[in-house]
């Protein structure tokens, strides 16, 4: 459950402690109480140089473990997190990374990782991501049916479980079974051409994977890349000459994450009213492996657990906003960056670092109160997030920052001289 700004309250303070309880063993690098073989993970993954390879804004080793906390941290079962450290290994659609021959190198995968996460790991890497994700399904949708459809959706599962009542007619759900049927879909391998089956679970997977690689590893290099000006991530310019990094502001992904994510709980929705028909029409109840029944389906904690669709428009303001305000305070005052970064959050109330950045504004002003729910709020977003939104600071480096500004807020004090900003640091 998110934090609210209307104050701390028990249950508040709760889901943050569980949050940093979940993050700390990745913000003190303890990878073997993660899981006891992540040690020997990491050493295969740097042994065949996926730390030397470049990705968007760093190696491929950094890439890989990134996503794997990320899916961790959205509670996502083992087999996916570990398709997530693996995830472009034989190389894919989008990337050349084939850091493993996929025509030897899967023996050695599965050796590590085990069947069921080598199986995920070498689909993800034949599938042709962006036709199943993009032209299959996510252009097939505007914003506002997705807002009428995931509301239908919630009424149709409350139905279901509730009163029995089963409706294919919906407009929902023959929409979204004609894109993805029950059995799933079949697509072409990216190299071979042959065809290539993938179950509805592992095209909701595949989805909740491509939102975590995407907030990952976008920024505005990218935007630059695709002419990404109207914030709805088509992939439609092809501006190659873009220098990297640029200039490292916040990139325009989050509307097309917020619709990733919407897709994802419809497939969640109809995959629970479909074991809930079966269930009560006495059907046989046994596991369908061929559908992947056997995978858990998780929701994300982002975009109010999926949930909501975040206005490709309002995500442009809101970004503007706030790079004025961290960009220009020396010129234009505190007064003028709360005023925009208000501004940003009431446009995307999503973040973190808006928060987190007015929560400073409020430290330097002696507003406390005001400065521990804004830090507190935007910790908790950072934590559920699992990566920066701000990417010229680490994710690590953003939470260790909240946490700060939410002690001194605390303590009801902050420094009043440039050396005691550069003598803050430890967090208790």
């Amino acid at each position: 459950m998110p934090s609210s700004l209307s104050g701390t309250t028990t249950q508040t303070q709760q889901h943050l402690q569980t949050l940093l309880d979940s993050a700390r063993p990745f913000l003190r690098v303890e990878v073997d109480s993660i899981d006891t073989n992540l040690p020997s993970l990491i050493s295969l993954l740097r042994s065949v140089g996926a730390g030397e390879c470049w990705h968007k804004h760093g190696s491929f080793l950094d890439h890989l473990l990134d996503i794997y906390r990320i899916l961790k941290i959205w509670k996502a079962s083992d087999s996916v997190c570990l398709c997530g450290l693996f995830h472009s290994a034989y190389s894919n659609s989008y990337v050349n990374l084939a850091i493993f021959d996929p025509s030897t190198g899967r023996d050695v995968v599965r050796g590590h990782v085990g069947e069921e996460a080598e199986r995920l790991i070498h689909l993800f890497c034949v599938v042709p991501r962006q036709q199943v994700i993009h032209d299959d399904l996510l252009f097939h949708y505007d914003d506002v049916e997705l807002v009428e459809h995931l509301n239908e959706s919630e009424i149709s599962l409350r139905n279901a479980k509730e009163k029995g009542v089963f409706n294919g007619e919906e407009s929902w759900r023959k929409k979204l079974l004609g894109l993805v049927p029950v059995q799933g879909i079949k697509v072409k391998h990216i190299r071979t051409g042959e065809d290539v089956h993938v179950s509805r679970r592992v095209v909701a997977i595949f989805l909740m994977m491509t939102m975590a690689d995407f907030c990952d590893q976008l920024y505005s290099f990218q935007d630059v890349l695709f002419n990404n000006v109207n914030g709805r991530l088509e992939f439609s310019g092809n501006n190659y000459w873009g220098l990297w990094p640029g200039d490292g502001k916040p990139g325009l992904w989050l509307n097309s994450i917020s619709r990733m994510g919407a897709i994802y709980t419809l497939i969640v929705r109809e995959e629970e009213i479909f074991i809930e028909e079966k269930r009560k029409k006495e059907i046989e109840l046994a596991v369908d492996y061929d559908r992947d029944e056997n995978i858990e389906l998780q929701l994300p904690p982002v975009f109010n657990n999926c949930t909501t669709v975040l206005d490709a428009e309002d995500q442009i303001i809101a970004r503007d906003l706030y790079w004025e305000a961290v960009c220009d305070v020396s010129s234009k005052g505190l007064e003028r960056a709360e005023e925009l970064l208000v501004g940003s959050i009431k446009k995307n109330p999503f973040v973190g670092e808006p928060y987190v950045v007015l929560s400073q504004v409020y430290l330097t002003n002696g507003r406390f109160e005001e400065a521990e729910k804004h830090a507190e709020r935007g910790l908790t977003l950072l934590l559920e997030w699992g990566c920066p939104w701000d990417k010229r600071t680490s994710w690590e480096g953003w939470i260790a920052w909240s946490r700060v500004l939410l002690m001194k807020a605390k303590e009801k004090s902050w420094p009043n001289t440039s050396f005691g900003i550069l003598n803050l640091g430890l967090v208790k």
